[in-house]
């Protein structure tokens, strides 16, 4: 066909590419109008977009960027925010709260599904309420033809979605996936050796990667009976162990990331409700088990009305996220937090023990800060007025530019040992779980590897996973703002994954350190072990750029990125 052969209208409804090219005034001003009349009702366009004719387009809001279209017979309808170079092509569906990144490419008869609604037995499925979770999608991802994207799902920058996947889940960046549900096929990277790839040598680390998630799924359902005694009705970290919150907790996150269910001993809906059900309605902390298997008693509060105690502290950040993956959330606010003044939060971080235990200083922030998001997440202001400037400030400007972390390296005997895990922790509730960037990133990096390189943590036979967690998570955060020392942190990555892959005990997990190695729950094999040390491979394959054979990603605790914004979590 000739170049100068005027065409048809419905020739761009189909081939819209073309209209800048090939458009003649009168079907450019025909555009201009249209465009006009969805700018009237709120839409913005940046310039060279295209809307079909035949397209079914009535938003709630539509902002797109340069260069984007929207071809014949797609639908369009909610709120879709999209970056440039982005084309919804004909007869694919974008509905609900949906945000494209730049170069976004939505096969022909794709579903964007930003939205869903119940289907409980009190009432028809057409008189259920609607829910909006959204749907998020990075930059450089190429969704083939009949694919379907569910609600709450994130697409990571770099991905392919094969033709005809159902997409449940977030996929990490830089992933092919494929199939119904959609699982990870590839790394986009695989074969690259050029800096920030894959290098040859990995891809057969990418294969021992995934021969362990293909065992582990086997293995999930036994790894989590053998630690429920059924007699009282409670999960224990290991058979002969007390019942405790956390273990249940814990078992939660393994069923979800390899099971994608709750575990199997009880409902989520059962789950849930025993959860709840220990939290103290007067603080809003969850105590650890008393002696009749009901909650257990907390001491009398500080002055300020904080409430020292450890095991609760640390239930802020697994109960808030275990109910997260059931579907639910606390009952009440963490009251503790909540009346915290912005004066009364800086004494007591001026107070804490940076100097001596940088580790229990950041512990204490991680519960704080978690305590305050989940207190946004129940509408109930994260904290009281100022309290979260005045935490966020506090933290930027006590910082050490030398080392990018707080606190001192404490005593030889120590060396950096406290300060990298109260880093850890800090950081995970507060910069990570918030999605802001930490102040010295490649001062971070420096003293992390620099501390993974002390053979008294970390060597074969030593590692325990607090101490490899609290490597690998900066290391990852800082990836992805930057690739200062990238290639020294992939090839740490790459020597650690052999090694704990090689843990796995059949049938019963990973433990949490190793025989001689002291701290935490011990050698043997329980549900904290294996629910730490599948995150820490997950980041560490991550780094590797192998993570994407593993077909999972936390979502609880040790989740990578920030957490899910409260504003979008829909009632329980």
């Amino acid at each position: 066909m000739s170049s100068a052969t005027p065409l048809d209208d419905s020739y761009f409804d189909y081939c819209p590419w073309d209209f800048e090219r090939r458009a003649t005034p009168e079907q450019r001003m025909a555009q201009a109008g249209r465009q006009r009349r969805l700018t009237d009702r709120g839409a913005t366009f940046g310039p060279q977009c295209f809307v079909s004719a035949a397209a079914g387009v009535f938003p709630d809001s539509l902002q797109m960027g340069a260069n984007c279209y929207i071809a014949g017979h797609a639908y369009v309808t909610g709120e879709l925010t999209t970056g440039s170079d982005c084309t919804v092509n004909p007869y694919a569906t974008v509905r609900g709260r949906v945000v494209l990144g730049d170069g976004v490419r939505i096969g022909a008869h794709s579903s964007l599904l930003g939205f869903n609604h119940g289907f409980a037995a009190d009432r028809p499925v057409h008189r259920q309420p609607l829910t909006s979770k959204g749907i998020t999608v990075g930059e450089d991802v190429w969704i083939g033809s009949n694919v379907v994207v569910l609600d709450g799902v994130t697409i990571g920058d770099h991905c392919v979605i094969g033709a005809g996947a159902v997409v449940t889940k977030d996929v990490p960046p830089w992933t092919v996936t494929a199939g119904n549900p959609a699982r990870p096929v590839r790394d986009r990277r695989a074969g690259r050796t050029s800096a920030g790839g894959t290098t040859p040598g990995a891809l057969g680390l990418a294969d021992a990667v995934a021969r362990f998630a293909d065992q582990a799924r086997e293995q999930a359902a036994a790894v989590i009976d053998r630690c429920w005694n059924a007699e009282a009705g409670r999960y224990t970290d290991r058979p002969g162990a007390p019942a405790t919150v956390r273990a249940h907790c814990d078992a939660i996150e393994i069923a979800d990331l390899l099971l994608g269910s709750p575990p199997p001993q009880m409902s989520g809906t059962e789950h849930a409700e025993r959860l709840r059900s220990l939290q103290d309605p007067a603080t809003g902390l969850v105590p650890e088990y008393g002696p009749d298997g009901g909650p257990g008693a907390l001491p009398a509060p500080s002055s300020d009305g904080w409430v020292e105690d450890p095991a609760a502290e640390y239930h802020v950040l697994s109960v808030g996220y275990a109910l997260g993956l059931l579907g639910s959330r606390f009952a009440h606010p963490v009251h503790v937090a909540a009346r915290l003044t912005a004066a009364q939060l800086t004494a007591r971080l001026d107070a804490l023990p940076w100097r001596t235990r940088a580790w229990t200083a950041g512990a204490w922030v991680d519960c704080f800060a978690t305590a305050a998001y989940r207190n946004a997440e129940l509408r109930d202001g994260p904290a009281a007025p100022g309290t979260l400037e005045a935490l966020f400030g506090w933290l930027l400007t006590r910082a050490d530019p030398t080392t990018g972390l707080w606190g001192a390296a404490g005593p030889t005997t120590h060396a950096r040992l406290h300060l990298v895990n109260g880093g850890y922790r800090l950081i995970r509730g507060s910069f990570a779980q918030f999605g802001l960037q930490v102040p010295y990133t490649e001062r971070m990096v420096d003293t992390v590897l620099a501390h993974s390189r002390d053979p008294r943590w970390f060597s074969p036979g030593r590692e325990n996973a607090c101490n490899v967690l609290d490597v690998a998570h900066p290391l990852w955060l800082a990836g992805q703002h930057s690739d200062y020392r990238a290639a020294e942190a992939r090839t740490w990555a790459e020597q650690q994954l052999p090694r704990i892959l090689d843990r796995w005990q059949a049938g019963a997990g990973f433990g949490f350190g190793q025989a001689g190695e002291g701290g935490g729950p011990g050698h043997r094999p329980g549900l904290q072990g294996t629910e730490m040390w599948l995150a820490i491979i997950w980041l560490l394959a991550d780094i590797a750029g192998v993570a994407g054979r593993l077909d999972y990603r936390p979502r609880g605790v040790h989740r990578p990125e920030p957490g899910p914004s409260p504003a979008l979590t829909p009632p329980c």
